[in-house]
């Protein structure tokens, strides 16, 4: 074996050993016992044998192949796993059901491999159960991405008034997405292209994630996404975190920063970051980007109605754009029309 074959085994061997670890961690040693956290093991386990018989069996054709029926039968488990880990993140429950769903389709896989073995049936495998599995798992990834399209929307939107949680659990979507779409191109004979990639992916992404869990302190917040009792503020204490805001947003003229993070501005006012995306999307009606570029309109219609020296692109810089199309595309998105018909309209009135 080559040292670039070498490397690649060691890698993909490497991704597989730690998914058990991982696996075994969130089923049994994880100490709280979300739902999502059991769903999660779960799918690690499965993924984690199909990147191990992927890795041995590419490198040694010679294995029996019953390890080639083993992996196959694991992908038939990984799209179901998914979609319960992410349906009960966002739920936080599952209904009874699941039991029967998965039930189901183990009593498959445990029927079909012990009457239809891959080693006496390898046509039927390579061609019509290849088949089969890809369209279930990809139905899976569909419906999957379906389930949890308002999370998504949000992240892909926006990601800055996000929770931990949420990016948590788009990232394992879309990492689950890129194994299948790898694996899939690998089975598909697409040139320079194959299996193997699909284990090298997942070693990534595998990574990807411990990295997350090292990294924080707390990881209570990464696994439930909906874990608010109330979200909606009072009214009262709406008023009292509106005119704190507005002030600080004035006095400070923070929105000129053009790299203000919702960070940044519940350290301003002291209050927790989600609370404050809360707060914004739930009673104001408006996310964070919105709620800042309100400011930054304001600011440059006044500039525009007192100083026609200046060019409109330096006013969009001057209130906190990074950007003259970002700068254009919010003051019509706010006022209803483009800066240079509003400066033309103050030029007529004068």
């Amino acid at each position: 074996m080559s040292i670039g074959k070498e490397i690649v085994f060691f890698l993909g061997a490497l991704g597989a050993f730690n998914g058990f670890i991982l696996s075994l961690y969130f089923l049994f040693f994880a100490k709280k016992k979300y739902v999502s956290n059991l769903f999660l093991g779960a799918l690690l386990l499965v993924l984690s044998i199909r990147i191990a018989v992927t890795v041995f069996v590419y490198f040694n054709n010679d294995l029996p192949k019953t390890y080639l029926q083993i992996g196959l039968s694991a992908c038939l488990l990984i799209g179901p796993f998914l979609y319960y880990v992410l349906k009960s993140a966002i739920h936080n429950t599952v209904s009874k059901q699941w039991k029967w769903h998965l039930g189901i389709w183990f009593l498959t896989v445990s029927t079909i491999g012990f009457f239809l073995p891959y080693e006496n049936y390898p046509v039927l495998w390579n061609y019509y159960f290849v088949a089969f599995i890809f369209f279930q798992w990809f139905s899976y990834l569909f419906v999957s991405g379906y389930e949890s399209r308002l999370l998504l929307q949000k992240i892909i939107w926006n990601y800055e008034s996000s929770s931990p949680a949420e990016r948590w659990f788009t990232a394992i979507f879309f990492g689950n997405a890129a194994v299948f779409i790898a694996y899939f191109l690998g089975f598909s004979r697409v040139p320079f292209v194959s299996c193997i990639t699909g284990a090298i992916a997942f070693t990534f992404i595998l990574y990807l994630i411990i990295l997350v869990l090292l990294h924080r302190k707390k990881t209570d917040d990464l696994f439930l996404i909906n874990n608010q009792k109330s979200k909606k503020i009072s009214d009262a204490d709406a008023v009292v975190i509106s005119q704190k805001l507005e002030k600080i947003m004035n006095e400070k003229a923070l929105y000129r920063n053009p790299n203000l993070s919702l960070k940044d501005l519940s350290e301003e006012i002291n209050m927790p970051s989600h609370q404050l995306s809360q707060f914004l999307n739930n009673n104001l009606g408006k996310n964070f980007t919105s709620y800042v570029n309100e400011f930054r309109i304001e600011t440059a219609c006044r500039i525009i109605s007192s100083n026609n020296k200046l060019t409109l692109e330096s006013v969009g810089y001057d209130v906190g754009f990074n950007s003259k199309s970002t700068f254009f595309a919010a003051f019509k998105k706010h006022t209803g029309t483009t800066p240079l018909n509003y400066q033309l309209q103050e030029l007529s009135l004068r």
